[in-house]
């Protein structure tokens, strides 16, 4: 993740958690100089309190997540080029971009997000490589996404949206969908 980014995320985050809670127990009754027992209702504004916490933490993991699937549409984008891009740039916001994001959550869920960055070059020519999901503090590939063209004998080409994971090795393809192309043979990569 970019450096700017992370700097992003923790500002909010303590910018939404910073005080938002005082223990009430812990303030002295100055007159007396006793230790003021809690109310029976700060038990249930303390976790109405988390909870708001919670949620702030979760809008900024979803934030994130777009951002991830924003970066990922832009990459598949790079990598149809303008030829590829003016057919298939609609079916593949509908049906493949929302699969894409699918899995960014499944995958993002298992990592500390703060150190999670996506490739910025995308292969050309016949290479399959759209993006990887990268880990910077282990220096290490999480993820491949990848699009494989397919001719099938009748039917013409096919785009064939997956991913790989670290998790087996990168071997096995998990399926995002397809997208067809037509009888004729598709332009390069980014041509």
């Amino acid at each position: 993740m970019k450096l700017w980014m992370r700097k992003l995320a923790v500002a909010l985050i303590a910018i939404l958690t910073f005080g938002l809670y005082t223990p009430t127990y812990l303030i002295a009754d100055e007159e007396n100089n006793e230790v003021v027992s809690p109310e029976e209702g700060t038990q249930n504004d303390l976790t109405a309190e988390i909870l708001s916490t919670q949620e702030a933490v979760e809008l900024v993991q979803e934030s994130e997540i777009t951002t991830f699937t924003e970066m990922a549409k832009q990459q598949s984008l790079a990598k149809f080029g303008p030829k590829i891009s003016e057919k298939v740039e609609d079916e593949f916001t509908q049906v493949i971009l929302p699969n894409i994001e699918h899995a960014l959550e499944t995958i993002l869920e298992k990592q500390d997000v703060a150190y999670i960055s996506i490739t910025e070059q995308p292969s050309s020519g016949y290479g399959e490589r759209i993006f990887n999901v990268y880990n910077e503090l282990l220096k290490e590939d999480i993820a491949k996404f990848h699009v494989r063209r397919d001719n099938r004998p009748q039917d013409g080409y096919w785009f064939n949206f997956h991913y790989h994971l670290k998790e087996d090795n990168f071997e096995k393809h998990h399926a995002l969908g397809e997208i067809y192309w037509d009888k004729n043979t598709p332009p390069k990569w980014m041509a």
